[in-house]
């Protein structure tokens, strides 16, 4: 009787290990309770190159799942940005240098430097954290999808079968595995095994722009090494990126005739070496020289596409992400921070339906939500790249792109390229019906940073840093003042309506315990730390002693305060702001509008507590 192979049932299947299968895995690990399986066709993990930088907005997600010291300790910090262009007498001359973080909200003003395998060692020892670790060299080779609606529809089932196959194994049984999942996420990369045996096709365009990059610790004069630089000369572009242990990293763009095979029309690596990419390094930057103190860490060449995969998802059971479905030029260093993010957005939404928590309806906003921003992210880098890699504007060819034009590109796109102006727009997870209530809380986007002191201690806290990536909605009650008597009446009126076995907070909880698990209740009154007793609020809004903060400033006066002005928040009225597990703000909604946040939640989340007769 012949062998068979093993066969084994999970709730995740993650197919890729890199920045998105990496963030996708350790989010489902830290939530705890869910079957993951993670593996990766090679045999070891990477630690040289690749993608090397992540954004602001990346580090405040990374902050969320408690990753982010790690990358502030390790990584160069970029704080300006300076810029290049071809002087009069020839070669290149300074022209100027700005923040390179223009966005006010910004916790951190930088972006950081840092190769993508510190990054992802971050997330692999998280992870073994929680028991999990990669499964390498293991490549898939066959995925059925039930066609099955009932098995499609059905919370219990496993509708997605796949084969791997684990290289090198001795025996072709050992070889084989056959595994059973609800959910498969295709992280793997821009080639993709599972976007191609689903047909879904990339639609964009390749363009002509060739460029090579070299990591190495550099032996320069030049002043700005230490910035991330932005040069435009006659002989090409070249961008610098600081990085960490005296590293730096350089795209130079290239010619597209030396570099490419005009039979494939795809670039040659064998066309090219460091020591190419070096010698047109040198001709860009010309006055200043640069060599390798030492050999090149690592270096690559490519050629820019800029597409976006048809459809993200398959019956919302089957998800591709980063690579997989969206790739551009890394001119601004959106590959590895979008892949990242990709994943963020889906893996609280697969935590939420498989604990049962919430209907698989809310799937469907992963592709919404992030092949939107894909698409807008292609529009953006078309712009982009072909500004980076334009003929600059010189008094001997005034048809070139000037500098005042590239700036102001540049500064236009800071929202987008520190990851502060995603905007989600609206959908069952994303109501922005009340948004005058909190104006300058924008619906759909992340929560902005903002100082508080804790009412029980007057500790300062960060208000994202009550906002961790653990699957919990946080429902943030701004009460206003709570001085006058009638203000008083007004917040006990609500207690009571809170407490109500009708209302969310205990229809969509486990046990009727607010707050827990779905929810995380904060509480943010417009008092002094020098006489508010948390005490006087009614227990609702305090399930625990530090989640009642006060708009105040810290014991120096030096930070915190000023919450509600900069949000946009009335201190007469209950004001609700819903903030979402990834962090963007849901729903904002003045307390008149209680229903409303009730239709809300009711619109996705499914009830576990019903109070009898109810």
């Amino acid at each position: 009787m012949p062998l068979q192979s093993p066969e084994s049932s999970v709730d995740v299947l993650i197919i890729g290990a890199g920045p998105a299968g990496l963030m996708c895995a350790n989010a489902l690990a830290v939530a705890g309770g869910i079957e993951v399986k993670i593996i990766y066709q090679r045999p070891s993990k990477i630690s040289v190159g690749h993608a090397d930088g992540l954004h602001p907005r990346t580090i405040e997600v990374l902050q969320s799942y408690g990753l982010a010291e790690r990358m502030l300790r390790e990584g160069s910090r970029m704080y300006m940005c300076s810029f290049y262009n071809p002087s009069h007498t020839g070669g290149i001359e300074f022209t100027t240098r700005v923040p390179d973080v223009t966005v006010a909200t910004a916790r951190f003003p930088f972006k950081i430097g840092l190769h993508q395998g510190a990054i992802e060692d971050a997330f692999l020892d998280s992870m073994a954290q929680h028991n999990l670790k990669v499964d390498r060299p293991v490549k898939p080779l066959a995925i059925e999808l039930s066609q099955d609606q009932e098995q499609l529809h059905s919370l219990s089932s496993y509708p997605i079968k796949v084969t791997l196959a684990r290289l090198g194994g001795a025996t072709d049984v050992e070889k084989l595995e056959v595994v059973h999942a609800k959910y498969v996420v295709g992280a793997d990369g821009a080639h993709s095994w599972v976007r191609k045996a689903f047909g879904i096709t990339m639609d964009g365009d390749q363009t002509n722009y060739v460029w090579g990059v070299v990591d190495m610790v550099p032996d320069t004069d030049f002043p700005d090494i230490r910035h991330r630089a932005a040069i435009h000369s006659t002989n090409g572009s070249l961008m610098i990126i600081p990085r960490e242990n005296e590293k730096v990293r350089l795209y130079v763009q290239l010619s597209g005739e030396d570099f490419v095979d005009p039979g494939t029309g795809r670039v040659s690596k064998s066309k090219s070496s460091p020591e190419k990419i070096l010698e047109v390094a040198r001709k860009t930057l010309h006055p200043f020289h640069i060599s390798p103190l030492s050999d090149v860490e690592w270096w690559t060449i490519y050629m820019i596409g800029q597409r976006v995969a048809s459809k993200f998802s398959v019956e919302d059971r089957v998800f591709i992400a980063g690579d997989a479905c969206h790739t551009h030029s890394p001119k601004a260093g959106q590959g590895m921070n979008a892949s990242m993010n990709d994943t963020h957005n889906l893996a609280w939404k697969i935590t939420q339906v498989l604990k049962g928590w919430a209907n698989p309806s809310i799937l469907r906003t992963y592709e919404s939500e992030r092949r939107k921003y894909a698409q807008d992210l292609i529009d953006f880098d078309k712009r982009y790249a072909a500004l980076f890699s334009g003929k600059p504007r010189t008094s001997a060819d005034q048809d070139g792109i000037s500098h005042e034009e590239f700036f102001k590109a540049y500064k236009t796109a800071s929202g987008f390229t520190s990851g502060m102006g995603i905007h989600y727009g609206p959908s069952v997870i994303v109501n922005a019906k009340h948004q005058c209530f909190a104006e300058n809380l924008v619906v759909g986007q992340r929560m902005i940073p903002q100082i508080f002191v804790r009412a029980t201690d007057a500790r300062p806290v960060e208000i994202q840093d009550l906002l961790p990536a653990d699957t919990r909605f946080k429902i943030l009650i701004f009460l206003g003042s709570a001085n006058e008597e009638s203000r008083m009446t007004e917040i006990n009126a609500l207690a009571n309506e809170l407490s109500s076995p009708t209302i969310f907070l205990q229809r969509c909880s486990m046990d009727g315990q607010p707050s827990a698990p779905m929810f995380d209740l904060i509480t943010i009154v417009a008092g002094k730390k020098e006489n508010f007793n948390y005490l006087n609020i009614p227990p609702v809004f305090r399930p625990h002693w530090s989640k009642v903060l006060l708009d105040d400033t810290d014991v120096t006066g030096k930070v915190g305060g000023d919450g509600y002005k900069r949000f946009g928040i009335s201190t007469e009225s209950v004001t609700f702001v819903i903030v979402r597990p990834d962090g963007y703000v849901g729903m904002v909604a003045p307390v008149a509008a209680l229903q409303d946040v009730q239709e809300y939640f009711a619109s996705f989340l499914l009830p576990r507590h019903y109070s009898s007769g109810v």
